[in-house]
């Protein structure tokens, strides 16, 4: 059963690596045995479960992950790393961070939790800030509003299958809904819904995360590709709650409609998006 949540990933082009990793995405690009689009999920997932499952559980993998979400555009090859072993460290960082000492230690050993933060910190030490960024962000439940910004709604991109429980969601003939655009795209959204918050909303528009999204998407190769995957979510919503969600676009018009003096329509546009994603995150505390 994959999880239900959604993902915003940044490709960057082969060239945007050190030579050394050029070669080694490359030469996985051309491997028989690399996890296909059709199961990467199932099999990133896959690993999850298994550590978790150990005993003790392994809240961080021993090694970082080789594996990679790739995309051709003509002959371009672009890469976006797992990093599953970052993302987790930085996933435990902040469970611990917000969960109670008694709840924690239910999760997971206490000595494996300490160890677990005390390699992450030599981590940080040794690689520095910049080794902390992610090509992936992983979020359960709904779809941040700020990760509507980046994209146009005729960029998305809606197939409809069977809504069956744990079905591979990334094929090309499954259950999908997904977006993608260029990273030159991405930022000029980015930074026009920002100045637009910013001059109608002042200090309120910091509540929006937009900027967040900005300066992470300012952290890649300027001719990197954005995607937006609602993963696991589809399976939350039938045929016509995914044809009737035009989250993308109606965040669009709320910003035009902010922009242009229209309040009335930024508000029914912003609340249609609000209100539908609402109602998914209430289904995780559902019995």
């Amino acid at each position: 059963m994959l999880p239900y949540a959604a993902y915003l990933r940044v490709y960057e082009p082969l060239t945007a690596f050190a030579e050394s990793e050029r070669k080694v995405w490359a030469d996985y690009a051309d491997s028989r045995d690399r996890p296909r689009r059709a199961n990467a999920l199932n099999a990133e997932h896959g690993e999850s479960v298994m550590r978790l499952l150990g005993m003790p559980p392994q809240p961080v993998p021993a090694q970082e992950s080789p594996n990679a979400y790739l995309r051709r555009v003509e002959d371009r090859l672009y890469v976006c790393p797992w990093q599953s072993r970052l993302r987790s460290w930085l996933a435990f960082s902040r469970l611990r961070g917000t969960t109670p000492v008694k709840v924690m230690d239910r999760l997971v050993p206490k000595t494996v939790a300490e160890q677990t933060a005390d390699d992450f910190d030599r981590f940080k030490r040794k690689a520095g800030s910049s080794a902390l960024r992610t090509h992936i962000r992983t979020t359960a439940w709904h779809v941040p509003p700020s990760w509507f910004v980046p994209f146009d709604g005729n960029e998305r991109w809606l197939v409809l299958g069977s809504a069956t429980p744990g079905q591979d969601v990334t094929t090309t003939t499954g259950r999908n809904l997904i977006y993608v655009t260029s990273m030159a795209q991405a930022r000029r959204r980015a930074a026009r819904a920002l100045n637009v918050l910013r001059r109608h909303l002042g200090d309120v528009a910091a509540n929006f995360d937009v900027e967040d999204i900005a300066r992470w998407l300012e952290e890649f190769h300027p001719h990197s590709l954005v995607e937006l995957d609602y993963g696991g979510l589809v399976h939350l919503m039938d045929d016509d709650a995914l044809q009737a969600d035009q989250s993308v676009a109606e965040l669009s018009a709320a910003l035009t409609g902010l922009d242009t003096g229209q309040e009335e329509l930024a508000y029914a546009m912003y609340q249609r998006v609000i209100l539908r994603w609402k109602s998914m995150q209430l289904l995780e505390s559902a019995n």
